[in-house]
């Protein structure tokens, strides 16, 4: 079993993404909002856009379970 946990750049990621618009808070997360949504469909069109982070995420996509999610976010919520 492949061992994965949370990045801490990720919470200064989502702050970034947050303060340019790319994202918004919600109750249970954060959802991409209009003007993020355009950035991704404008990344997507590029295929040499971020190669190496999709060639990662392909790959780790695999590996990543729905219940592995659910038990790391149970660790999160009683933290």
């Amino acid at each position: 079993m492949n061992a994965w946990g949370f990045d801490p750049a990720l919470a200064i990621a989502i702050r970034f993404a947050v303060a340019e618009n790319l994202v918004k808070p919600t109750s249970t997360g954060y959802q991409l909002s209009d003007k993020g949504k355009a950035f991704i469909s404008e990344v997507l069109r590029d295929q040499d856009a971020f190669a190496k982070e999709r060639k990662l995420l392909i790959h780790v996509g695999k590996d990543i379970t729905e219940a592995m999610v659910d038990q790391v976010a149970k660790g999160w919520e009683s933290a």
